[in-house]
């Protein structure tokens, strides 16, 4: 696919343009190419890794917590066996159990919030109920 510009990258991930240059602000995302004017474009994978970042912020997760979560996949991404760029396998191993750890706590946060959801519909139903 051919790079894409923000605004192009805005509608396709529902982000602004002004929180898509807040997380390349904050180095959570950096555009992959330029234009010949110097212009940022993105790629398929730079617009994955937003969709990464945009999914992480309902439940809860600081860009910190993002930033952490989005390094370790990049490293275990990156290792490739046999070659001078393989990770150690306890680090391999830290690596896993972090992303783990994320999957775990978003599960939960999820959990939380159906649960939140369901008495939100209960309430919305209680009052439903009482309207002639």
């Amino acid at each position: 696919m051919r790079p894409l510009q923000i605004g192009e990258v805005a509608a396709r991930t529902e982000l602004s343009l002004r929180t898509i240059r807040q997380y390349e602000d904050s180095g959570l995302v950096v555009p992959s190419a330029a234009s010949e004017g110097g212009f940022p474009l993105y790629t398929d994978a730079d617009v994955a890794r937003l969709m990464v970042i945009r999914r992480m912020k309902p439940l809860g997760f600081t860009l910190d917590e993002t930033r952490e979560l989005l390094t370790a996949v990049d490293r275990l991404t990156a290792d490739v066996p046999d070659t001078p760029g393989e990770l150690d396998p306890a680090v391999r191993a830290v690596l896993v159990a972090r992303v783990r750890g994320y999957e775990q706590a978003a599960a939960e946060r999820v959990a939380e919030l159906r649960a939140q959801l369901a008495r939100a519909e209960e309430f919305a139903n209680s009052l439903r109920a009482r309207l002639p």
